[in-house]
């Protein structure tokens, strides 16, 4: 049974509850599927009803055209892996839409999709390169003023794939919220890209980088955490996902209710996330 920490927050407005966004988790034919993708899938619909937002859940690319994607204020691109989840008139789609200010977010693997596609790595912040095997680790908070940490104890114990990327998010103006603490799980290697430091795990952009010279930036939020189903019942890192996604679709940019989404029941919530997630303890 999913946890209800987000129950009854009003971050959107129950009475119209217009606010849509697309979960899109298609995946490239022969690529790994994660079979966490119905869990979080679950998780992100029943939470989004909670406090406002509609999640539609599709893996066909055939929505990606001009009518398909304005019917939504934001995009989830959830653990996708591929080049071949968009074709080029998709791609083209998912350009204009960015260019329209809209909302991105990207979850896990889903910096693994669109690899030889630049303005999709560049909204995301970064491509992933490799992990190491999955194992305990603690993700060090470096900015727990945003809506998607300010729940988060100061040093997270998580059982996750710690990603390493092929650039530092940071050169394209990413601000890193998370930080894998490198001293608490053993990596291999052989890291051949530098990405910054400290090392990159979820950050935001308030001007996603995707966007076409004369294109309209909205707000990109990315984690590379969430590879195991139950990650996606963890109270506090249902959290973590849902206030990064809350925080990307509050802009003047959305398409529907944009008067409701006032920082300050954003920072209200976050307190109500944060007392509640100091009871149940993190991910293990």
């Amino acid at each position: 049974m999913l946890p209800t920490v987000l129950l009854g927050l009003a971050i959107f407005p129950q009475a119209n509850a217009q606010i849509r966004a697309l979960i899109y988790s298609a995946v490239e034919p022969g690529q790994f599927v994660h079979d966490s993708i119905p869990a979080a899938t679950d998780a992100l619909i029943s939470r989004g009803s909670a406090v406002g937002i509609r999640f539609d859940s599709r893996q066909d690319a055939s929505i990606f055209t001009d009518a398909g994607l304005d019917q939504y204020d934001g995009l989830v691109f959830l653990m996708n892996v591929g080049e071949a989840v968009l074709d080029d008139n998709g791609k083209a789609a998912l350009q204009r839409y960015l260019d329209k200010g809209r909302t991105f977010i990207a979850i896990h693997s889903a910096s693994d999709a669109l690899r030889g596609t630049a303005f999709y790595g560049e909204e995301v912040g970064a491509f992933f390169d490799y992990h190491p095997e999955l194992q305990n680790a603690t993700v060090d908070v470096i900015d727990s003023s945003h809506p998607s940490t300010s729940m988060l104890p100061a040093q997270w114990h998580v059982q996750d794939e710690m990603y390493n990327f092929k650039s530092n998010p940071r050169s394209i103006g990413a601000v890193v919220l998370l930080s894998a603490n490198e001293s608490s799980y053993t990596d291999p290697g052989p890291r051949k890209f530098s990405q910054g430091s400290p090392h990159p795990t979820a950050w935001y952009q308030e001007h996603g980088a995707g966007v076409s010279p004369n294109g309209i930036a909205g707000r990109s939020f990315y984690t590379s955490l969430g590879h195991l189903s139950e990650t996606w019942q963890d109270e506090l890192f249902i959290g973590h996902v849902m206030g990064g996604i809350q925080w990307a679709l509050a802009t003047t940019t959305t398409t529907t209710n944009t008067a409701s989404l006032a920082s300050g029941t954003i920072s209200a919530s976050a307190a109500s996330l944060t007392a509640s997630s100091q009871a149940t303890g993190s991910v293990s």
